[in-house]
């Protein structure tokens, strides 16, 4: 997993919106020189990312003025969606952008119907004319990734942090638009090397940015265990104390945890935590020497090489720990899922990897929730609606593979994480700083040009349940490290999981990516200008 020794309806609409775009330049206000219309052009509809199932331009731009309120309806989310918007936007437009549910045909509305079925869980529309930009929605998902495109209609000035200049347009037309898959993750690491809460919080707001619905955290490996453990106190204050090179690690409290996981949800995000099993485990049995065969506890581990730990599958007392853990775990996790790892159990026989397997899936169930695996789970029985997460590459054996789509033949469904697609850890190129190379260079093209519904051969289209972008962190510990190797590279992943098939198209995506780049600029990310996107002037 990690270091190996380890459609043509949108693009005829985007070709009609670029059209649509400059011609209502004469519907703009404020008048003035041609040159100054052209400025004031609003985004074409539809030309964000992911990219929307269906975008029809017609019609004048919206503009945000000073008089502009945010119309809600009288529910709790759609205000609460409402104070997000209003939030983003006062600071860059100096305006007050009052949030109010008292009615109103004008200004930025959001709407909740549960009864219009048509928008399925997560979907949205968006009608943008003169008066008014409406976004209506079943849920607040919905609703939330609404805004999001919202606010990508707008010129990303709007990200600012301090007032900018205007004027504040959103193309005329309807854009209506859910997402192809339900899962559509972003892994973040925090055992190689820990990551705070705000900076995990950081994390969260730019994977929105895109319709990212889940994070997947991982939270226990050799270097580091990350969440405190009421009845197995030390994983925390000894396992957690150190990690890559030594530095002081550190863990999150059961409050901090929790923090993370509400604010995740206001971001419409569902934390999916993992405590990575039977291998992968060298901070845990250096806190308890009763996890190990031997009775003797290993020293803590600060380097980068894997397969070398394993819990001891014979022994009660493993059982007794596993229960204890995703018991607690579970209490403070309201997401349906728990990953339980599973990879490079290079220190366990095929036997005892089954025997575990096959005693903690149900201990997952027991307490309420379901198992996710890395892909070896298939090399066991994965328990009754378990996911399976598939992490291999090209060079990944032709046996590996079919037993992965077997599982899936019979039941089980998939996440696609290729290494050498959508792992953000590895080194674009020869030349990048940072990151890895085991599974080879992952340029923004190849991160990008794939198609998670062919990508593994014999697996049945309808078993993948989405994809995932992983961010291991053995050369990373800074948020601009998460966001150099992160960016370009996550919304391709992200729009591989939102949007329909028909859309994928490198040529437009990468013009679609370069108009992204003022947006990072806006909002402090320092991503990689690859040479391979049409950055605004490069």
């Amino acid at each position: 997993m990690r270091q190996h020794h380890r459609s043509t309806r949108l693009f005829g609409s985007l070709l009609l919106v670029a059209a649509a775009g400059f011609s209502s330049v004469a519907a703009v206000p404020g008048g003035g020189s041609g040159a100054g219309k052209a400025a004031a052009a609003p985004t074409p509809l539809g030309r964000v990312i992911p990219a929307p199932a269906s975008a029809v331009p017609g019609g004048s731009p919206y503009e945000i003025n000073s008089k502009t309120r945010i119309r809600v309806d009288d529910s709790r989310d759609a205000h609460r969606i409402g104070s997000y918007l209003a939030g983003v936007l006062r600071p860059s437009t100096g305006y007050s952008l009052k949030v109010t549910d008292d009615g109103g045909g004008d200004g930025i509305r959001l709407r909740l119907n549960p009864k219009d079925k048509s928008l399925g869980n997560e979907g949205y529309r968006l009608e943008s004319k003169r008066g008014s930009v409406t976004v209506t929605a079943r849920k607040s998902a919905g609703l939330f990734y609404g805004v999001q495109t919202l606010r990508q209609q707008l010129p990303a000035s709007a990200e600012h942090k301090t007032k900018q200049k205007g004027p504040w347009l959103v193309a005329g037309g309807t854009i209506k638009d859910e997402p192809r898959y339900e899962h559509r993750g972003a892994m973040l690491d925090v055992s190689r090397h820990f990551f705070s809460v705000d900076k995990v919080k950081r994390y969260i707001d730019q994977m929105s940015l895109y319709k990212v619905n889940k994070l997947h955290l991982h939270l226990s490996d050799d270097q580091g265990w990350r969440i405190a453990i009421d009845s197995w106190p030390k994983l925390a204050t000894y396992g957690g104390s150190t990690q890559v090179g030594g530095g002081k690690g550190g863990y999150y409290t059961k409050a901090q945890y929790k923090d993370i996981v509400n604010y995740a949800a206001s971001r419409q995000l569902e934390v999916i935590p993992e405590i990575d099993m039977p291998g992968h485990t060298n901070a845990a049995l250096a806190s308890y020497a009763q996890l190990n065969c031997d009775g003797v506890a290993p020293p803590l581990y600060t380097g980068t090489e894997v397969g070398f730990s394993s819990l001891c599958v014979k022994k009660a007392v493993t059982y007794d720990f596993v229960d204890d853990v995703i018991r607690e775990i579970a209490a403070l996790t309201p997401g349906k899922y728990i990953h339980i790892g599973g990879d490079e159990a290079h220190s366990t026989s095929h036997e005892d990897y089954v025997e575990f397997m096959n005693k903690v899936q149900p201990v997952v169930a027991k307490y309420g929730k379901t198992v996710i695996g890395w892909h070896q789970l298939t090399g066991a029985t994965p328990a009754k609606g378990a996911l399976a997460q598939y992490w291999g590459y090209d060079a990944t054996s032709a046996a590996e593979r079919a037993q992965v789509a077997d599982a899936a033949k019979k039941g089980t469904k998939l996440v696609l994480s290729p290494a050498d697609r959508s792992y953000l850890d590895m080194k674009y190129d020869k030349d990048t700083p940072l990151g890895l190379s085991w599974a080879g260079y992952v340029s923004v093209q190849r991160s990008y040009d794939w198609n998670p519904a062919t990508y593994l051969a014999g697996a049945p289209a309808d078993s993948i349940k989405g994809v995932e972008a992983e961010l291991w962190s053995e050369t990373l510990s800074t948020s601009a490290h998460i966001e150099y190797m992160a960016f370009p590279r996550l919304p391709g992943i992200a729009e591989l999981g939102w949007s329909p098939a028909s859309t994928h198209d490198w040529g437009t995506y990468k013009q679609r990516l370069a108009e992204q780049g003022p947006r990072w600029d806006a909002l402090g990310i320092g991503y990689y200008k690859s040479p391979e996107v049409p950055w605004p002037g490069e």
